[in-house]
């Protein structure tokens, strides 16, 4: 089930591959100054675009690394713009570590000219088994026959919304995140010069075993659920990975895309409406970083269903137990649960 966990050995050649490319040559590693010392004069400095994978690159990178996070929490990461600051920040980072996949859709320009500038740039979607949006997604178009709504026929375009391209949500799975983790260390230790790099592989060995831990604790969590109770309805296509990891079935998403960015008409509505009485739905699962507007009004088409909130694209406020990747998984897999308990 899902993908296999792996402890890293040494450094491997394709993360000094990757970064050898990310640097674009002699001329523009010498322009951004003295890689010992960093960026900030001090210590390294390490760019991240979102709080999920910043709060992983904090818990490994300890105090020889200064970590900065481009998007706040609580920001819809399909939305985010960059200001001026933060992409100066960015283009004067010792390395750049992404998400990928067009998960930053909103500041992908602004990717681009850093690395082209010379910034070291990791993508962490690179590390893991990947899957296509809305690969976990049954066809369910036979339903309206079984209920008797054959008038609901012209309504099965909404299956022409593009469903194309590799799904960036990885971190809904915390096994593919310690594949992630591990690539980011090897990353930091072959671009990074003057770190402690056996502090860096002790912090990463115990991060990744945290990671089995919780991985293990949810696989028995949810393996307790009844089969039929593992069905997910979602506001978008986000949880693709971690419905693949622990067998749960996709039976819609209120919007058919991987970026809230996307909508959905009325007919797509109508039609998932169907699908979640005929499968008797108990919940459907709205994002806590965009807006329940549609998810609200699919609740009132199907009538009785509980609509509840998942940390699924940016973690909790400081201090909150979703404040922390680790917490935010464990805080979705409690509502999961009892939503679906």
């Amino acid at each position: 089930m899902g993908v296999q966990l792996h402890r890293r050995i040494g450094v491997p050649l394709a993360a000094a591959g990757l970064v050898l490319g990310a640097c674009g040559g002699s001329d523009a590693s010498s322009d951004r100054g003295d890689a010992d010392t960093g960026a900030s004069g001090e210590v390294p400095t390490v760019v991240v675009t979102s709080n999920i994978l910043g709060d992983v690159v904090e818990s490994i990178a300890g105090d020889d690394i200064e970590v900065i996070t481009l998007m706040p929490v609580g920001v819809d990461p399909h939305d985010f713009q960059a200001s001026a600051q933060q992409v100066a920040q960015l283009n004067d980072a010792d390395a750049l570590i992404v998400n990928g996949g067009g998960f930053e859709e909103g500041i992908l320009d602004v990717i681009e000219a850093a690395e082209g500038d010379g910034v070291p740039t990791f993508e962490a979607l690179s590390t893991v088994s990947t899957i296509e949006n809305g690969e976990g997604e049954d066809d369910h178009d036979d339903h309206a026959d079984e209920d008797d709504h054959d008038d609901h026929d012209d309504e099965d375009d909404h299956d022409d919304h593009d469903h194309s391209g590799v799904d960036p949500h990885f971190f809904t799975d915390p096994a593919r995140m310690a594949d992630a983790v591990d690539g980011i260390s090897d990353f930091l230790a072959v671009t990074l010069d003057g770190i402690d790099v056996d502090g860096l592989e002790e912090r990463t060995s115990a991060y990744v075993a945290e990671l089995e831990a919780l991985d293990a604790d949810l696989e028995e969590r949810f393996g307790a659920l009844g089969e039929d109770r593992r069905v997910l309805v979602t506001n978008h296509e986000v949880f693709g990975y971690f419905a693949e990891r622990y067998d749960f079935e996709e039976v819609g998403a209120v919007i058919p895309s991987g970026s809230t960015s996307d909508g959905a008409d009325a007919a797509a509505l109508a039609e998932l409406a169907e699908i979640v009485e005929h499968e008797g739905v108990s919940a459907i699962f709205s994002d806590e970083s965009a807006s329940d507007e549609l998810v609200q009004t699919l609740a009132a088409e199907v009538g009785d269903i509980e609509i509840v909130a998942l940390y699924s694209e940016t973690l909790g406020p400081e201090g909150d137990p979703a404040g922390t990747y680790l917490g935010m998984i464990e805080v979705n897999a409690e509502r999961i649960i009892s939503a679906l308990g």
